[in-house]
């Protein structure tokens, strides 16, 4: 076993994992994750997202590559790295005939130094509900409770498939607030989600998988920061796009245009708008529905997911 004080408490190396029938669904992805740091793995239905997660917990051997957790090989030393780890599925399970305090109560018996059952039901909002079978919750509830379990050792790792989906507006923004408590207080959070504004609002670092390997990682900035800004507005009558200064010279990379709508891209972004609005000040025009924004990570996201699927159809069709 590997010593456990290294400051990447997760890393991955070349991993790989296939299916019956030959079908990889990791290819050969590389990542780590620091210590005490919140870090998102995104992608598409079939990226790999779980796949790569069950590798991480220990729950299958991967076909190739090196895995480690806390410096152990989280297959061979399941048992040393269990009790440190702490697992939410994207679905618990439950017994639905058990109340939510005697679900607790039932997983504190299988770990090992557990926080007392009311505490683990206060940390996500569920001590007034103990009393509820677990049939009678919603499905916000019930992700509250597979937060609870997850929670009840301690864990120095932990790891959160979808952890909000069926929350309301107000559940996920309370999630969020105690990934980020357990953050500082120096558990490392490695999460899957769906939704993006998440993934950028908590985590100091991530990785976008597509197709079973890595197609970006870095920082949400860092990511972002990889494609086009956006200015769009709308012309009045008797202008025309011709009529702005030579794109070029503003910064623009690309552009499209809908009727008077006019969209600029550029990854210099001050220089483009201030050329753009310059512009209108000297020609006295009105440049209504006006939007300047940066890339979100949700453009990043879906922009780097048709790049690498232009990509691959390029080799295709070269290859044939």
């Amino acid at each position: 076993m590997d010593t456990n004080e290294h400051e990447h408490v997760i890393e991955v190396t070349d991993l790989r994992r296939v299916y019956g029938g030959g079908f990889e669904a990791v290819r050969g992805i590389s990542f780590s994750v620091r210590r005490g740091e919140v870090f998102a793995l995104l992608g598409t239905n079939g990226a790999g997202k779980t796949s790569t997660v069950e590798l991480l917990e220990g729950l299958a051997r991967p076909a190739a590559g090196r895995v480690r957790v806390l410096g152990c090989d989280p297959y061979a030393e399941r048992a040393v790295v269990r009790p440190r780890t702490g697992v939410m599925l994207q679905e618990g399970g439950f017994p639905s005939e058990l109340t939510v305090a005697e679900t607790t109560r039932m997983w504190a018996g299988c770990v090992s130094g557990a926080r007392p059952e009311g505490e683990a039901l206060a940390l996500v909002g569920l001590e007034r509900r103990a009393g509820v079978r677990v049939k009678q919750l919603s499905g916000g509830e019930r992700r509250r409770l597979d937060l609870a379990l997850a929670l009840l050792g301690r864990p120095e790792v932990l790891f959160l498939d979808e952890p909000t989906t069926g929350l309301d507006a107000e559940g996920r923004r309370e999630t969020w607030e105690l990934v980020r408590a357990l953050r500082d207080g120096g558990t490392t959070v490695l999460l899957t989600t769906h939704y993006l504004e998440e993934a950028e609002d908590l985590a100091d670092r991530l990785a976008i998988l597509h197709e079973g390997r890595v197609a970006a990682s870095g920082t949400p900035a860092e990511v972002t920061a990889a494609q086009p800004s956006r200015i769009s507005f709308e012309l009045p009558d008797g202008y025309f796009l011709g009529d702005l200064p030579p794109l070029g010279e503003l910064g623009v990379c690309g552009h499209e245009v809908e009727g008077h709508l006019v969209r600029l891209r550029t990854r210099e972004l001050q220089r483009a708008a201030t050329g753009v609005l310059a512009w209108a000040g000297r020609a006295g025009v009105e440049l209504r529905r006006l939007d300047v924004r940066s890339a979100s990570l949700e453009e990043a996201f879906l922009g780097i997911a048709r790049e690498a699927s232009a990509s691959r159809e390029t080799v295709e069709e070269y290859a044939a």
